[in-house]
Parts: C-alpha cells; structure tokens; sequence
C-alpha cells in the first residue's frame, strides 16, 4: 500500500519521479534503471521494455542538465576530441575584398564566442591547403567543428561537394549559393533594408532610392521593395541595380538615374557613391542624403550597424552546440541564423522632417 501510495504522489505532478522511484517500483537498482533508459546493451530486452513502460506510467521525464552531462561524458569517453575549431579562409581573387572590417569582425565575434565556450579558432587557408589535405588533418587531429568563412563573387571557385561533410559539423557565413549546403549565419537584410527606410522616411525624406547588386543581395533589394509598397505612387522610386563586376554603377548610368527619379535620400552599399554624386556636381547631404547598409565598409556615416562580431559569435555557438549534439554532415533540412541590425544617426542623413 505504501508503494501504491507513493506512485499516486509521483503520477499526480506532486513530485518528481526520479530512477530511484522506477527502480523501487520494479524492485531493481537504479543503475539498471539509468542503462536501461539509455539503450545499454549490457541490458536484456525484456528488462528495457519493462523500465520504459514503468518510466511512462510514471510520468518519468529526465532532467535535461543532468542528460546533457551525461552524453557529453559519454561522448568524451568515446571519442576525445580536439578542443580546436577550423576556421577555412577561401582564397580571394581581390585581397582588397578579403579585408572588409565587417569579415574581421566576424572573425572577432568568433575567436570571443570559442574562448567563451573552451575552444580555439585556428585558420586554414584554401590559398596554402586543398580541402583533402585538410581533411586529411581535421581526421588525425579529431576537429570536428568546421566554420567557413564568407565566400563571395571574388573568392577562387572551389568545389564543395568534394569535401566529406559528414565527418563535422559545420556552419558559414552568409547565404550565397556558390558556398557549400550547410547551415548559415547572415545578417537580417530585409529587416534591416525596411529599418533604414523607415528612419529615413522619419527624418522627412519621402522619395527615398537604393543603389545595389542585382545578385547576391537581393535581401536588400526585397527589403527596399517591401517598404515601397506601402508607398503612395509619386513618392515611389524605382532601385539602381548593379552587377558584381561593377561595385558601383557606371557614371553615366548613375547619372541618368538621378535625373528620372529624383531622389531625396539614397540607401546604398558602395562606398563610392559620395565621390561619385560629388562628381556630377551633387551636394551630400545638401542635394541628396545618403544612408547606408553597412557603416563598417563605406565612409557614410549613418545607416545600418549589421553587428557583424555577434554574428561571428552566433556562428560559433551553433557550431559548439552541433559538435556537442553529434550534428554531422550536410542537414536534411536547410537553416539559418539571421541577425538584427542597428540604426545609427549620422551627418549624412540630417533630419528634415521640421522643415
């Protein structure tokens, strides 16, 4: 009666059933109880189908600190690994491009995170080593976490599939499609697109323009074009697109553009874009404002923070949380992390709405 009492308690949610509880129940010890929850071979069948069945009848729920330490234990046990996460650099054609201060700081962010979390971030460079050789050395060495740099219309083609992915775990910076099919780190492009325009129409800019790549970013160009629909006809502008071999638009085109649509203020990633407006004799911002998708890489000053190192730290700790879960390989279904940027006030985007 006692023992049927003490079920009652537990089944009831007044307690916590524990392995001692299912253990007294069947009248084995709780180490039996604990391996045959686990799947322990050293376990008879019969004995696993009678402690998991007790388990559920009880309402047997295992503590997920307890579970977590436990298969990290095991997994130590099992197979040691490196405390060392590779970093794969791709080569790029343009060194220039390489050096962005946003892809430094991703690299911060992510030097931070892995200390943070007990690892560090060695680089492997495609420019000195194929990617046999380092899986070659990844294997002897037991790194199991792979983070891959971001690739970009000026990095060396490189042939992904090649790589056995499903010995690691494995994440990359942003979405571009000529990366390898793993999970991705990235900032919020469209919200942060909608959340410029939004601080520039605030400030009384009413035909607001963007002047970026057709391919690659086309996040933003959906940002820019969402807050357009919401936009009454004469206030609407249409984009100035541009391709990768070009960075900015040719003059002549920027030229044309500025004449059809008259733009009050201008959202922009070319860092050139106020030499550029200087030269065919626009004043900034006196003539036309402009505001920018990434303080970090243009010299205009108000716009989007993308906070690059906490996407280089966000990247890392999804990295730590694969390797620890045993994630390995290219996932059966594709996913990513997005980052929310911050606005940032700047000269060149002066508030107008008072005039």
């Amino acid at each position: 009666m006692k023992n049927d009492d003490h079920h009652q308690k537990k089944t009831d949610g007044c307690g916590t059933v524990t392995l001692r509880d299912i253990a007294r129940e069947l009248d084995i010890s709780h180490a039996t109880v604990s391996m045959a929850l686990r799947d322990n071979p050293r376990i008879s069948g019969d004995t696993k189908e009678r402690v998991k069945q007790k388990a559920e009848e009880m309402g047997y729920a295992p503590d997920p600190a307890l579970a977590a330490l436990s298969h990290y234990r095991q997994a130590s046990r099992d197979n040691p690994r490196s405390a060392v996460l590779a970093w794969i650099h791709p080569a790029h054609e343009d060194q220039g491009y390489a050096e962005l201060i946003e892809f430094q700081l991703y690299r911060k962010g992510a030097e931070e995170s892995a200390r943070q979390l007990g690892f560090s971030l060695e680089e492997f460079s495609l420019e000195k080593q194929d990617l046999k050789s380092m899986h070659a050395e990844f294997l002897e060495r037991n790194i199991q976490g792979i983070a891959v740099a971001p690739i970009t219309s000026r990095t060396a083609p490189v042939d992904w599939s090649e790589f056995p992915w499903d010995d690691f775990s494995a994440i990359r910076f942003g979405r571009n499609k000529i990366g390898p099919p793993i999970r991705y780190v990235a900032s919020a492009q469209v919200g942060n697109t909608i959340l410029a325009c939004r601080h520039m129409a605030e400030k009384g800019y009413r035909r607001i323009g963007y002047i970026g790549l057709r391919l690659g970013r086309m996040m933003y160009v959906a940002g820019y074009m969402g807050f357009q629909a919401e936009l009454e006809s004469r206030d609407k502008v249409a984009p100035l697109l541009v391709e990768y071999e070009e960075i900015a638009p040719p003059i002549e085109k920027l030229d044309a553009w500025m004449k059809t649509q008259r733009p009050e203020a201008i959202l922009t990633h070319c860092p050139d874009m106020p030499e550029m407006l200087a030269g065919l004799g626009y004043s900034v911002p006196g003539d036309v404002a402009l505001a920018t998708t990434s303080i970090h890489d243009t010299p205009i000053d108000a716009g989007i923070d993308q906070n690059p190192e906490e996407i280089g730290a966000a990247a890392i700790r999804s990295l730590v949380a694969q390797v620890n879960e045993h994630h390995f390989g290219i996932p059966a279904v594709g996913s990513s992390i997005l980052i929310e940027g911050d606005w940032v006030e700047g000269s060149m985007l002066p508030d107008r709405s008072r005039e």
